[in-house]
């Protein structure tokens, strides 16, 4: 498993130079904190402030990400004081952490921008708790994180600034809705109601320890959009926090806070959070446990005890997720796959005509983008069908049919990056069978998504009578895309029989 996860696909090696940079900014701000002469907790809280700013900040350019980053302190310095004002105020404390929880949520709505300032705003909250935070701490806190801040901005922003050469595409998103349609309204209701289950029941297990299982309910929901995908989280986050654990039995327990072989694991664990954390939710949460157990052999409290409550309380989180997301407005899995499956058909499209015209001599037309996008979509699809391809999933039939989607929208996106790759060639020239084999694709689009809208026969006899004319030798680059568009044709077409049959019904080899 170890080697699988080293041999999952970079591009460009951004999850290396993401995670690199990580470490360094990570680095930078907590070396500030304690030169400056700030106290333990308040490193520890300056160090955590780095690494949310460098994780949850995603706009699409680096202005946003700054404008984004220079927000942060906004949203998360009165929930700070909030939170250590009613440090001694339980009921009140309780209420106001659900509030928290439920908007952080509801941010989310307003993109990028809203999902890291909600974010933010929850984890100060909960860091007050993990930390004990009184009133009195709050200007030393205060300075810590602002230059935290500071410090990793200087990394994100002027040592390391990769995005200026390689700008990341923008993230998917499904169309909003409105009301109790748009998926971040009842998420924002399902976290609030999963977080008062864990609360409670958390309180029940540890008076101290209680902010694990709210934190543990809420994570789940973060970067999911249906029932499946939530439960499949959860399930995920255990095994991270079971196998951490272990880790942390291992490593962190027999070095009973000792400051630098500390330093040095958690800035592996810092690495291999931001590493995993775009492939594998499970090796990301045992990063994010053993880094905790480490933290608190810092903080001189770390025990076995300790560490069992922490598992106790992520199961309690995860349930009052499960709850929530079974009981209250539930997102189907079926809903939200068929939607990120359409948006991917569509982005396939777009790079197939946009390709096209590049070959045609447009030069303004680049369909490098939409292949970036396309893998980001490709994501989003393979974990919303994440659920139906789970090895304890018992729905065989739905499982053969999730991978064959999978498999199939796999081809498509390996076409269109060879079909951007051949329309990047200056020297590609203009060929008509390539008009017609765009239409044919055109044509399987629309038969996937409107089977009903299906192309008059005249014009499907028109492209085939072009895409058959014998002709001279072409350029070679014009061959290639050629290729391509027939692989994405067949591929399209392809996926009519997973995706137009019934669920239940045997699924017969493309």
């Amino acid at each position: 498993m170890v080697k699988r996860m080293f041999l999952v696909p970079d591009p460009g090696r951004l999850r290396l130079r993401g995670a690199t940079r990580a470490v360094l900014g990570v680095g930078l701000a907590v070396a500030l904190g304690a030169l400056t002469g700030h106290s333990l907790t308040a490193v520890i809280t300056g160090g955590l402030a780095a690494m949310l700013a460098l994780f949850t900040v995603t706009d699409v350019t680096v202005r946003g990400q700054a404008a984004t980053t220079a927000l942060l302190p906004a949203a998360g310095f009165p929930v700070l004081a909030l939170a250590a004002g009613l440090h001694d105020v339980p009921l009140v404390r309780d209420a106001a952490f659900l509030a928290v929880a439920g908007l952080g949520v509801y941010a989310r709505r307003w993109g990028p921008r809203g999902h890291a300032l909600g974010v933010f705003a929850f984890m100060t909250f909960f860091v007050a708790q993990f930390l004990h935070t009184v009133p009195a701490q709050l200007p030393g806190l205060y300075s810590a994180v602002a230059l935290a801040l500071l410090a990793s901005s200087a990394v994100r922003f002027g040592l390391w600034c990769y995005e200026r050469r390689q700008p990341p595409p923008a993230p998917p998103a499904l169309p909003a809705g409105s009301g109790l349609v748009r998926t971040t309204t009842r998420q924002a209701i399902q976290v609030t109601v999963a977080g008062g289950f864990a609360l409670v029941v958390g309180q029940v297990l540890s008076e101290g320890r209680w902010y694990w299982a709210v934190g543990a309910a809420w994570w789940i929901f973060v970067n999911t959009s249906s029932r499946g995908e939530t439960l499949v989280r959860g399930f995920r986050r255990i095994l991270g926090t079971v196998v951490g654990i272990a880790a942390g039995l291992l490593l962190a327990l027999p070095l009973h806070g000792a400051v630098a072989p500390t330093a040095v694991l958690v800035a592996v664990c810092v690495f291999a959070i931001f590493y995993t954390a775009p492939v594998s939710y499970t090796w990301m949460m045992l990063a994010v446990t053993l880094m905790v157990a480490l933290l608190y052999g810092l903080l001189g409290v770390l025990d076995p005890s300790l560490l069992a409550l922490r598992l106790a309380e992520t199961g309690v989180g995860a349930l009052g997720a499960a709850l929530a997301v079974t009981f209250v407005l539930p997102v189907t899995t079926h809903a939200a796959t068929n939607a990120w499956i359409e948006r991917a058909v569509h982005c396939v499209h777009g790079c197939t005509t946009t390709a096209a015209r590049r070959l045609s001599g447009d030069e303004n037309a680049d369909p490098a983008p939409l292949a970036a996008e396309l893998e980001l979509l490709l994501g989003r699809v393979r974990l919303s069908l994440g659920p139906l391809v789970h090895p304890l999933s018992p729905l065989r039939a739905r499982k053969a049919r999730a991978r064959q989607v999978i498999a199939l929208l796999d081809d498509c996106a390996r076409e269109v990056r060879g079909l951007a790759a051949v329309a990047a060639d200056p020297d590609a020239s203009h060929d008509a069978r390539l008009a017609a084999a765009c239409r044919r694709v055109e044509a399987a689009v629309h038969a996937l998504l409107e089977p009903a809208a299906r192309p008059p026969k005249a014009a499907v006899d028109a492209v085939d009578a072009i895409d058959s004319v014998s002709a001279p030798p072409h350029h070679p680059a014009a061959e290639a895309a050629l290729t391509h568009l027939h692989g994405l044709e067949q591929a399209l077409v392809d996926l009519a029989a997973p995706l137009r049959t019934s669920p239940r019904a045997p699924l017969v080899p493309a």
